[in-house]
């Protein structure tokens, strides 16, 4: 049995950049709507926090798309 020790690094470091950046990216979706709570129930500035929801969706949008893609990979009758 061989085991290709270079293989496994790269293996390594990309799940571990890939998680490192999703999880970043599904707390920036978390901060935008927070900010968009806070921007609705603030009186000063009477904004309807568009502006955060649709970067919540994109964040949210990206992490799904992650998540799909890597289960596509791993399940064989998907290919």
């Amino acid at each position: 049995m061989d085991i290709k020790w270079d293989a496994l690094g790269q293996v390594f470091v990309i799940s571990l950049a890939v998680s490192v950046i999703v999880v970043a990216v599904f707390s920036l979706g978390a901060l935008a709507l927070a900010a968009r709570q806070s921007a609705r129930q603030s009186a000063q500035e009477r904004g309807t926090g568009a502006g955060g929801l649709a970067a919540a969706v994109l964040c949210f949008t990206a992490c799904a798309a992650v998540v799909l893609y890597g289960i596509y990979l791993i399940v064989p009758q998907f290919h």
